[in-house]
């Protein structure tokens, strides 16, 4: 079965739960968020993470939005006003995913369809019923992009960078859904994680999921990753992403660029797997992605163990970005848009 990243708990006036990741594989515990900064603080903490998943807690955030504005019983326009300036502090939670900026937006123009004056509790049971669309929707897409990344994926092993399973989305994942459907209908390989440094989501998260799912997996260390190609056991990559831009280049978990070389240098194919709320296709390449650059003690003192002296400095950009040429496909759920370029992507995701 496939781990939920996060549920919704009652009415308007309800709680969204978050799975905590930050104690996987180790621990399983539930967090109860009744207002904006615990969901804010959970993504920026990585509590909650995934491009799709965080646009969801986003989403839902809005509704806890609209519940502080009722028990503050504010008047109609100054709730109005709190869902908005909540909405933008969510939305800059996290800079790079563009889920989470699309998720929000599309809360915030359901309000649209509101009387003026209505008041804060009809507020919260708009946005509710918005981010349970979104919620639904991308445990459909999910289902899809893993059809058409099971299809996409040749003989041979799969390696696979960061977690975009279940924990990752709001539904099977995707670039894990194209490996775990693929194993479902009877296609049977070796699969391998990366670890993914510096936080290890690929060790704790992508191998708790496919241990979970029973599905036999390898865990190597990033730097371990171009041996493995030139082994011969791996026959593609497939990866997730945080932005896609118009061209085709993809903002993915930092070291997800080397590997893309490193899969170039060897002749095997390399896909990203993603939703099409992902794509940004007002970024015409991917120098216009931002890039997150994360706290020093997640490389100096990784997971609360000091690996590095004292005075010693890190480099910690939260991801890179490939460029389109090394990707051998976008796994969407549309279906596969390959040759990578702006006249396919426009031509499969539309305007």
């Amino acid at each position: 079965m496939t781990p939920a990243a996060l549920r919704w708990s009652g009415d308007a006036a309800g709680s969204l739960e978050l799975l905590d990741q930050t104690l996987l594989p180790g621990r399983v515990n539930w967090i109860a968020c009744r207002n904006v900064p615990i969901v804010v603080e959970a993504i920026r903490s990585l509590r909650v993470r995934g491009a799709p998943a965080i646009g969801i807690a986003g989403g839902y955030g809005t509704v806890l939005a609209a519940a502080e504005a009722t028990r503050l019983a504010l008047s109609p326009a100054t709730a109005l006003a709190h869902v908005r300036a909540r909405a933008a502090e969510l939305a800059s939670a996290r800079p790079t995913a563009v889920n989470l900026r699309w998720a929000v937006a599309r809360c915030l123009r359901a309000l649209d369809a509101l009387p003026a004056g209505a008041p804060a509790a009809a507020l919260g049971t708009t946005l509710l019923g918005t981010a349970r669309e979104i919620h639904a929707e991308d445990e459909l897409l999910c289902a899809a992009i893993g059809r058409h990344g099971a299809a996409a994926l040749p003989p041979g092993g799969v390696l696979t960078h960061c977690n975009t399973g279940g924990l990752a989305t709001g539904g099977a994942g995707t670039a894990l859904a194209a490996i775990t459907t693929a194993w479902d209908q009877g296609r049977r390989f070796e699969v391998f994680a990366d670890e993914t440094r510096p936080l290890l989501q690929g060790a704790r998260l992508t191998a708790w999921e496919l241990v979970q799912g029973g599905i036999p997996v390898t865990v190597l260390c990033d730097g371990a990753a171009a041996a493995l190609l030139a082994s011969g056991r791996v026959g593609s990559c497939i990866v997730g992403a945080d932005r896609i831009a118009a061209n085709g280049d993809a903002a993915n978990k930092i070291g997800t660029y080397g590997l893309a070389l490193a899969a170039a240098a060897h002749g095997i194919p390399f896909f990203v797997a993603a939703p099409s709320s992902t794509f940004d296709l007002a970024l015409a390449t991917g120098a216009g992605i931002p890039i997150e650059e994360r706290a020093a003690d997640e490389v100096l003192a990784p997971l609360g163990v000091p690996a590095a002296p004292a005075g010693a400095r890190a480099y910690n950009p939260a991801f890179d970005v490939t460029p389109a040429r090394l990707i051998r496909g976008l796994i969407t759920e549309h279906g596969l848009i390959s040759p990578v370029t702006a006249a396919e992507i426009r031509k499969v995701l539309g305007p």
